[in-house]
This record gives C-alpha cells, sequence and structure tokens, in this order.
C-alpha cells in the first residue's frame, strides 16, 4: 500500500514555472513506477510523465516533451515534476500515480494508487 500527497500547484501566468511534488508513504517506494496525469474539467484524464523505479526509463506526453521534467529520489520518498514555460492549456488538476510494475505506463487505468490531486493554473 502506497499513500500519496501532493503539493505545489497554484496560479502562474504563461511562461512562468512550477514545481509539484508528490510525497509517499510506504517503505516499497523505489520498487513503484511514479507518474503524473492530470484533468481538466470536462476532459479525461491524461497521462504527462512517468519515471521507473530506478529513473533509468522516463516517458513524457508530447504536448509536455521539453517543458517539464519529471524526477525522483528514492531515499526521500518523493517525485516531482518541473514544469516549465506553462501555456493555460496546462490548466488541470494534477495528479500523482503509482504502479506496481517497472514500466512507464501511460494509461491511468494502469496505475494503482492515487493522491488527491493539486491544481495548476495558468492564465494568459
Amino acid at each position: 500500500q502506497v499513500q500519496l500527497v501532493e503539493s505545489g500547484g497554484g496560479l502562474v501566468q504563461a511562461g512562468g514555472s512550477l514545481r509539484l511534488s508528490c510525497a509517499a508513504s510506504g517503505r516499497t517506494f523505489s520498487s513503484y513506477t511514479m507518474g503524473w496525469f492530470r484533468q481538466a474539467p470536462g476532459k479525461e484524464r491524461e497521462f504527462v510523465a512517468a519515471i521507473s523505479w530506478i529513473g533509468g526509463d522516463i516517458n513524457y506526453a508530447e504536448s509536455v516533451n521539453g517543458r517539464f521534467t519529471i524526477s525522483r529520489v528514492n531515499a526521500r520518498n518523493t517525485v516531482s515534476l518541473q514544469m516549465n514555460s506553462l501555456k493555460p492549456e496546462d490548466t488541470a488538476v494534477y495528479y500523482c500515480a503509482a504502479r506496481q510494475r517497472s514500466d512507464t505506463a501511460t494509461m491511468w487505468t494502469q496505475y494503482d494508487f492515487w493522491g488527491q490531486g493539486t491544481q495548476v493554473t495558468v492564465s494568459s
């Protein structure tokens, strides 16, 4: 069992940056693939980024590639999402998720544990 708590959301102007963090409980954090997803009002939850348990495999959605960076520190049970060059279309609730497999899956149904989400709003 893993419990996830996101932080770092907020309001930022277009072109700005935010850093999201996800704190995980549980001794086996290092054995989970970690992912970030987002969901805007009226839209499906969509994949943003994922990182394998030792960080050797990283995957980004095309819409954020080159602007967002996912990282993890297993010793601190944390995973982060650095978001640069933010756009209004990045506005959504961002969720941290954990997957009990080694591959960086992109479908939200493939993740086993979820945080409560943090709001990110990008103004134009």
